[in-house]
């Protein structure tokens, strides 16, 4: 095989389609075009997570089935894919595999192929997520689990019946909202769902564009919740996450509403922010308010998980740079002095 510094370019040799999906952050696909430019280091990584480009790579011959690798790709401080990184994943391919890079692997390929460093395993939502996206978008039918699936959705089941129910099946009804009436069968589901099948299917729609009726109805769960005794606040985190792919209006509603009630003000709610939600905080006001609350949480090692993870979204990076030199509001500047004294005292407690 032709020695070959990209994914895009060892495709092109093989004659292969191919699709990214990112998995790091939301399971999207990425377009092409700035995927390659990724790949020539003419602009960084769009959704990084924790300095790492975590990617779905799947590949096919024209009319043939696809091939899949999961790779997880270091990024420098600009996050800029690492070239030595992918020139060391395209050895092993190389050795692997030899010249036929869509010919069926025996036991000893594969093996070698698994044996690097740049694979992972994504987390079951995004793994089927990935999967319903990826045969929706080759026109390939939805799994065995769909069907099901649906009738479960309809509460023909009885919606304590969910044992048998598979996430795939969700993941595939998710996707395909804009088909069957799916987006009318979960937003009426929604608000009958136990505990279990209701997390697995909010974790489903938050790598999806929902629309404002879907919106609307989660984010009534959202209220009703935030209004009880005791609140749950991983139920809250889940329905915040689940308007990642909402209307920028809708999703910039419950961020105000959490950041409004100190008692939300939770690890996971922060990061349910940041890890699904940051598009609102392009918003200056909402990423000042959304920075002192975290900064008034006084735990300096969660601050700078988050703001070191958020610096590398390019959207984000500018205006949290210039906050980090000083370009920024006094009441920013106040949580963050109220932050580093109160970890002084505390050190001083020990």
């Amino acid at each position: 095989m032709e020695t070959v510094h990209a994914l895009s370019t060892l495709f092109d040799h093989a004659d292969c389609q191919f699709s990214v999906y990112d998995l790091g952050r939301r399971v999207c696909q990425l377009d092409q075009a700035a995927f390659r430019a990724v790949e020539a280091n003419q602009q960084p990584y769009p959704h990084p997570l924790r300095q790492h480009a975590h990617m779905a790579v799947a590949f096919w011959p024209q009319g043939g089935a696809p091939w899949v690798w999961f790779l997880k790709m270091p990024l420098d401080e600009r996050g800029l894919l690492n070239h030595t990184a992918m020139g060391d994943f395209l050895q092993y391919v190389s050795t692997a595999m030899g010249e036929r890079l869509t010919a069926t692997p025996n036991k000893e390929q594969r093996e070698k192929l698994a044996n690097n460093p740049y694979t992972f395993t994504p987390t079951d939502d995004k793994m089927a997520m990935f999967h319903a996206n990826l045969t929706y978008q080759l026109g390939r039918s939805a799994s065995q689990y769909y069907d099901h699936a649906q009738h479960y959705l309809n509460g023909e089941l009885g919606w304590d019946n969910w044992q048998g129910v598979g996430l795939q099946g969700l993941a595939d009804a998710c996707v395909r909202m804009a088909e069957q009436n799916n987006v009318t069968r979960i937003r009426k589901a929604l608000n009958n769902l136990p505990t279990t099948p209701m997390y697995a299917l909010l974790g489903c729609l938050e790598h999806c564009q929902i629309n404002e009726k879907l919106a609307a109805s989660i984010r009534d769960m959202f209220s009703r919740m935030c209004q009880t005794q005791d609140v749950d606040l991983f139920l809250v985190s889940a329905l915040l996450r689940a308007h990642a792919g909402a209307p920028d209006s809708t999703r910039h509603h419950l961020i105000d509403a959490v950041l409004d009630k100190t008692e939300l003000h939770h690890r996971e709610i922060f990061v349910a922010i940041a890890g699904r939600c940051w598009d609102s905080l392009t918003d200056d006001t909402v990423l000042d308010r959304f920075l002192i609350a975290l900064a008034d949480q006084h735990d300096p090692a969660l601050f700078q998980q988050i703001y070191a993870d958020l610096v590398m979204l390019p959207p984000l990076r500018g205006a949290l740079l210039s906050r980090l030199h000083g370009d920024t509001s006094p009441a920013l500047t106040q949580a963050m002095t109220r932050m580093q004294q109160a970890v002084k005292h505390t050190s001083y407690d020990h």
